[in-house]
Parts: C-alpha cells; sequence; structure tokens
C-alpha cells in the first residue's frame, strides 16, 4: 500500500547524496571532447588548466568514474540550504482539473535564489584549495554571478563578475546583491578587455550577449597571475555538481514509490535541466527505466529545436575551446526583450549528444506564453517563479491539460530553478502588455551559422 503523499517531501540531513553522479559514466557514445581551436586537437588537461581550476579540469574530463565524492567541506555548505524540497502541485492539479501529478523540484530556498549555488560553492572551494587569490566570470540575468559572489565570499576569494549589459541595465537589483557579496561587476561588453573593445567595435551600440561576457571573463583570468575563470552551466563539471538536484529528486520519489512519466527542465546552457535529469537518463542509458525527457528552450534563442550540432566557439570573442555542440553560432546575441536568462548561443555537449541520440526531446516556447503560466503558477502555488524556470512551468501544464484531454493520469516532475523577485521589469512588462515575443528568422540565424569555423578534417 503506497503512503499518503504529503505536500512537500524532505529528505533527512542523512539522506543527502554523499557523491555527485556523473552520467557520461553510462553513455555509450560519450560527448565529442573540447578542441583546441589553433590545433583542432583534443584540449589536454595542461593546456585547460590555464583557464581553469585543476581538479576542475580533471572532473571536466573524467568519463569514467560514475559516482564523485562531495568534499565534506562542499557537503557542509550545502546543509545550510539542502535537501531542497520536493513538491507535489496538488492546488495547481486542481485548478487544472487533471488526473495528472504534478511534482516540482524547488531550487529557490536560499538567498541566490536559484540552484547556481549547488556549482557555485564547488568552484569556489577547488579554487580555494588551490591557493588562488580569485575567479572570474560571466553572467546573464544574475543568478549565477549572485551564486559565485556569495561562495567567493564564504571562501574569502575575489569574484569578478561580467554581466550582460541588457540585464546589468534591467536588473539592477541583482547587480547590488553581487556587490553586497563583495563582487566587482562590469557590464559586457566593456572597454576594460582588449576582447570587449573589439566587439564593441565590431556591433557598436550591442545589448551583449553571454558569449561576449564569456570572452571577457576569460581574458581576465589568463591575464592576471592567481585567478582562473569559472562557468555556471555547459560545461561537465557543472552538470556533475547540479546533479544533486536529481539526486535527491530521485531519492524523495522512490521514497513513497512514485516513479514520475515525464520530466521537463529549462535549457540554456544545461545546468539545471543536466542536474535534474541525471539520475533517471542513467536508468534510461543502462536499460533500467524509461521516461519522457523535456527540454524547453525560448523561441527568442533556439539552440535545440534550430540550431546546428557542430562545433563552434563558446564566446563571441572565439578565444575559448571550441565545443560540438546544438548552436546558434557564437556571433548570435539574442534579442533584447528576450526577458530570461536562457540566452546561451549553445547547449551542453553531454545534453547535446544525448539529444542527438534521440534520449530527450526539445521544445521551444514563447515569452508571453511563458509568463502567462508564471503568473498562473504564482497565483496558484504561492511562489513567484524565475522566467527561466517558467520555462518548463508552461510545458508541464501543456502536459497535465493533455492529460485532462486524453484521460491519462501521468506523473510530471519539473524542476523549478529558483525565484523571480528579481525579475520584476520582466513581469511589469508582461503586465502593461508591452512585451512582445521575437523569433529568430532563418535569415537572423544564418547570420551566426555563417560565423560557425571550419577545422580541416573534422568540419569542412
Amino acid at each position: 500500500m503506497s503512503k499518503e503523499i504529503p505536500y512537500k517531501i524532505y529528505l533527512e540531513e542523512n539522506e543527502m547524496p554523499k557523491q555527485w553522479y556523473n552520467v557520461r559514466a553510462d553513455m555509450k557514445k560519450k560527448p565529442a571532447p573540447l578542441l583546441n581551436p589553433g590545433t583542432g586537437k583534443p584540449m589536454t588537461a595542461e593546456e585547460l588548466e590555464v583557464v581553469f581550476c585543476k581538479e576542475l579540469v580533471e572532473q571536466e574530463l573524467d568519463e569514467t568514474n560514475p559516482y564523485i565524492d562531495i568534499p565534506q567541506e562542499i557537503a557542509d555548505f550545502y546543509k545550510m540550504y539542502r535537501p531542497s524540497p520536493l513538491v507535489r502541485a496538488y492546488c495547481l492539479e486542481k485548478k487544472l482539473d487533471t488526473p495528472a501529478k504534478i511534482y516540482y523540484k524547488f531550487e529557490g530556498n536560499n538567498t541566490s535564489g536559484s540552484h547556481k549555488l549547488n556549482s557555485a560553492i564547488a568552484q569556489a572551494y577547488y579554487a580555494k584549495k588551490q591557493g588562488l587569490k580569485g575567479v572570474t566570470t560571466e553572467t546573464g540575468a544574475g543568478q549565477w554571478g549572485t551564486a559565485l559572489s556569495m561562495a567567493c565570499s564564504y571562501f574569502d576569494l575575489d569574484c569578478k563578475v561580467y554581466m550582460v549589459k541588457v540585464s546589468y541595465e534591467q536588473k539592477p537589483f541583482r547587480r547590488e546583491v553581487m556587490r553586497t557579496y563583495g563582487a566587482s561587476v562590469t557590464p559586457s561588453p566593456s572597454t576594460t578587455t582588449e576582447v570587449g573593445k573589439r566587439i564593441l567595435e565590431a556591433h557598436p551600440g550591442t545589448t551583449g550577449s553571454l558569449g561576449c561576457a564569456i570572452s571577457e571573463a576569460v581574458e581576465v583570468a589568463t591575464t592576471n597571475e592567481g585567478y582562473r575563470y569559472v562557468l555556471g552551466s555547459v560545461l561537465n563539471q557543472v552538470l556533475l555538481h547540479q546533479s544533486v538536484i536529481g539526486l535527491e529528486s530521485k531519492a524523495a520519489m522512490d521514497k513513497y514509490g512514485i516513479k514520475p512519466d515525464v520530466i521537463i527542465g529549462c535549457a540554456g546552457g544545461g545546468s539545471n535541466l543536466g542536474g535534474l535529469i541525471a539520475p533517471f537518463m542513467g536508468e534510461k542509458l543502462r536499460g533500467e527505466a524509461d521516461y519522457q525527457i523535456i527540454a524547453v528552450e525560448p523561441a527568442s534563442c533556439p539552440s535545440f529545436t534550430r540550431g546546428k550540432y557542430l562545433y563552434d566557439f563558446c564566446d563571441t570573442g572565439m578565444i575559448c575551446p571550441l565545443a560540438k555542440m546544438y548552436t546558434l553560432g557564437s556571433g548570435f546575441i539574442p534579442s533584447p526583450n528576450h526577458a530570461g536568462g536562457l540566452r546561451f548561443h549553445g547547449m551542453s555537449s553531454t545534453l547535446s549528444e544525448l539529444y542527438d541520440q534521440g534520449l530527450m526531446e526539445a521544445r521551444a516556447v514563447e515569452q508571453t506564453e511563458v509568463f502567462a503560466a508564471a503568473e498562473q503558477f504564482a497565483r496558484i502555488e504561492g511562489i513567484l517563479p524565475a522566467p527561466e524556470s517558467s520555462h518548463a512551468i508552461r510545458v508541464a501544464i501543456d502536459e497535465a491539460l493533455k492529460c485532462k484531454e486524453t484521460g491519462e493520469e501521468k506523473t510530471i516532475l519539473f524542476g523549478l530553478t529558483g525565484t523571480g523577485y528579481f525579475d520584476m521589469v520582466a513581469y511589469e512588462k508582461f503586465h502593461d502588455g508591452k512585451m512582445i515575443d521575437y523569433i529568430p528568422t532563418d535569415e537572423d540565424l544564418q547570420v551566426g551559422f555563417d560565423g560557425i569555423p571550419k577545422i580541416p578534417g573534422i568540419q569542412e
């Protein structure tokens, strides 16, 4: 007899994951390696260590160990806000009049307001352990920059953040949280770096992109002794750290004999989605269970649904390694009307490979529909969701309504990455009817595709 399901399922402290799960270990066909843009050959650990912390490079390249121990100092920090709740959306189910059972993993119960802290504290820990002075990074909507500034403050590390200019201007409060924790925050592209100057010369008046901000952060890290660059999404190491989301979700569901049929996550670079689906995808890869896994991205930055699966630069300045991923081209800059943080031109190489193998699907949604779902969710479930998470909410509601039409009693799990209290300018635009749906034309996308590099013998 199954247990009665409470509104919120909490794991006990001793039930928290003690190891991260590395999904690549269970992939028969591994993600393509990072390439050196100068030689076209796979990046070595020594080359990557110029940019990244040594132990993080080891995690980045590890494709064989399924589980990696979480250091005790990181585990102790996690205890301040983890385990996070798995919530049964009873009120939403009732309002939708659906036979579907809806669950969401809520990652907003920390000051940074999002799941990003799971990896930020890990990356700051390894930087401190290596004896570094500080780290550099980029941030879009600001969740990653906020989380990293908190983590660096905890370990007494300097933190230099390059924030996409449009977000810097639209989200001053997010910027001030970073400064409160001691970070310096620079709108990108800026005149403080050589690559920033080049981007501004080529694109005068640009509102920026994550690709621009990455270039600036990497330049600063590699030209200042005692600094390394850290990234909040896309990389294998980040998906590894974020696997705590999925591991906790699965443990909580197993505790009550629940098996999801549909798993939904928002997708920008892949950190939340990769973390949420990790143990479930592991079961799927091993042939132990099957799940419908849906990545949800903005129609204004549709890397999965309209991108090309090719090697591309991760940054606009073309100074980072080449990654094989679904990409819109490193020169693609989303419309400034795009209100969420899901604005990276590419997608995690690991998730791209899983998607290319048909192990997951992707959907692109327009932002007015996303904010309509966000408002509906806030009114019913009592949480103001981040715009990024609201992409997953949109599709979760759509799937629940399909169940209403068909009578299927599916169990839906989605990731609620965080809260939207710093996104009120976007909510204001939605309420005032000033938010528009921008969908790039094929001609718009072709501009980005034209900049994808040719690699002799690999990608002509």
